[in-house]
């Protein structure tokens, strides 16, 4: 059996784009030359991958077994010849990540900027998404590393991590709310207006499910981008919720009041992120996800000098 890499990555673009018009583009190919890539990496393995009597095109039993390899072999070539060029003294390659919302919002994108004034040749791909997809992507050799709340990895011998320091999540509302003006704010006066937020983090959930004293509680507008969810609450009477972490939080200054919720102990845990670094146990890093851990554990440390120095929360 012959399978070339060029055919699992268009196989991969395929799955991905459940469709061979949108796949062929994203591989820069063109539609006819891109289907007889598929059809020779079918007649190679000897049967159909996806199938085509459907619209949205799902893989076969075969195409699932062969897609979780393909990610890992192309993966893996992407990440040797990566290592190679590293070691060569280039500093180009190729790196990829993923992060969560919250660290997407500030702290990543910061590390970021001063990683390729570092590397100017490097080229970076940060995937953002939930931390249950980002695990998986991890352990189908996609991403090297990735940055979100860690307390389902700390205990798993797969996984190494590495916490960042805590977060404090604030409840807010907009400048002229009508309880911007109050000292401290009831639970129940807070859960009277909309809520803007992502329940995504558990703690996050708890807090909220135990405020509202109702267990299948349900936020109005429910959002993974933090900027996104601000942006409801600056033009609204919505509440939401911002994280010390946020570029958002300092860039809505004077727009944006932060709520003393009556009961809510300051020192609260749930009230605080939980995240950090997580890779793989036993895998080797590429010099440049060295690199990038090293300078997302440098702005951390920056980022709690400056709250420090400012007499911000954190």
């Amino acid at each position: 059996m012959h399978i070339d890499l060029r055919q699992l990555r268009h196989f991969i673009a395929l799955v991905e784009q459940r469709s061979f018009v949108a796949g062929a583009q994203a591989v820069n190919l063109s539609q006819s030359a891109f289907s007889r890539s598929i059809q020779a990496l079918e007649h190679s393995v000897g049967c159909q991958l996806v199938d085509r009597g459907r619209k949205d095109l799902p893989p076969t039993k075969q195409g699932l077994v062969l897609l979780e390899h393909a990610r890992r072999l192309v993966s893996g070539a992407q990440q040797m010849a990566n290592e190679i060029s590293q070691f060569n003294g280039l500093e180009a390659g190729e790196l990829r990540f993923g992060c969560g919302p919250a660290p997407a919002a500030g702290l990543i994108p910061r590390a970021i900027g001063s990683f390729i004034g570092r590397y100017p040749k490097a080229r970076v791909q940060f995937q953002v998404d939930d931390w249950q997809s980002l695990s998986k992507r991890l352990l189908n050799e996609e991403f090297e590393f990735f940055v979100a709340d860690t307390r389902y990895f700390e205990a798993d011998p797969d996984y190494l991590t590495h916490r960042l320091r805590p977060r404090k999540w604030h409840f807010c509302c907009r400048a002229g709310h009508p309880l911007a003006t109050h000292e401290r704010v009831s639970a129940a006066q807070l859960m009277s207006y909309p809520l803007a937020v992502s329940i995504r983090p558990p703690n996050l959930r708890k807090v909220i499910v135990d405020l509202s004293g109702r267990p299948d509680f349900t936020p109005n507008v429910e959002c993974e981008n933090s900027t996104s969810l601000l942006g409801v609450v600056l033009h609204s009477d919505a509440i939401g919720i911002v994280g010390t972490y946020s570029d958002a939080l300092h860039q809505a200054r004077g727009e944006l009041v932060r709520l003393k919720i009556e009961g809510l102990a300051d020192d609260l845990e749930e009230l605080y992120t939980r995240y950090g670094i997580v890779s793989r146990a036993g895998y080797r890093l590429s010099p440049l996800a060295e690199a990038m851990i090293e300078q997302i554990k440098e702005m951390d440390q920056q980022d709690e000098e400056v709250c420090s120095l400012a007499g911000l929360a954190v």
